[in-house]
């Protein structure tokens, strides 16, 4: 008399070991849909940092080709140093590296003093999954790229050859990361454009 018992417990708890089974896969499906939308917000931000970061190097790059132009008079430097003059038309670099990452540029412009913001949209969307909506939804962030100055310098006294024969008194030395003494006449002693300023990510 017991053995049709055990039949009966046995097909009373194959419901029950589906039900699991199921519940169990459904599970992993979502958490499979939540790895997805992270992975795609990631991919957001990771190409909206490079987008930010690429239009204020070209930016800093702008600047630094100014001081340059300027070398031989030191009165000028501190204002080029300063960001004026800075020219915000970089966007284009941030649209070049969205692209790399793939995303586009939904927004691109000058932030702050000397900084940009730009705003991306992923080219890819979250993908089918057990989440209704994820195969059209594309995850949007937002990065901030600032142009830090790193050099100070003093002026020196006195007055600079006019041109008549005076003495021209030597280019004051930039105090960066590295000590330099600027010669117009010698490439090796002019400091490069990451030299000059910093380009850095920002809250």
């Amino acid at each position: 008399m017991r053995r049709p018992r055990r039949c009966d417990d046995a097909g009373q708890a194959f419901p029950i070991y589906i039900t699991v089974v199921a519940g169990l896969l459904f599970l992993a499906f979502a958490y499979l849909a939540v790895g997805q939308a992270a992975a795609n917000r990631n991919g957001a931000q990771t190409a909206a940092d490079a987008a930010a970061l690429a239009a204020a190097q070209e930016t800093r790059d702008q600047l630094a080709g100014d001081w340059l132009e300027v070398v031989g008079d030191p009165t000028k430097w501190q204002d080029i140093l300063d960001g004026g003059g800075a020219v915000f038309n970089g966007c284009w670099r941030a649209y070049e590296l969205a692209a790399q990452n793939d995303a586009g540029v939904e927004d691109c412009g000058a932030s702050g003093v000397l900084g940009y913001k730009v705003v991306v949209r992923t080219d890819k969307s979250v993908g089918d999954s057990i989440v209704p909506g994820t195969e059209d939804f594309r995850s949007r962030a937002s990065a901030r790229a600032v142009i830090e100055p790193l050099c100070t310098f003093d002026l020196p006294g006195g007055d600079a050859d006019d041109g008549d024969g005076n003495d021209t008194l030597p280019l004051p030395q930039l105090t960066c990361e590295d000590t330099w003494d600027p010669d117009p006449d010698d490439p090796a002693s002019l400091p490069d454009p990451e030299d000059l300023f910093d380009v850095h990510l920002a809250d």
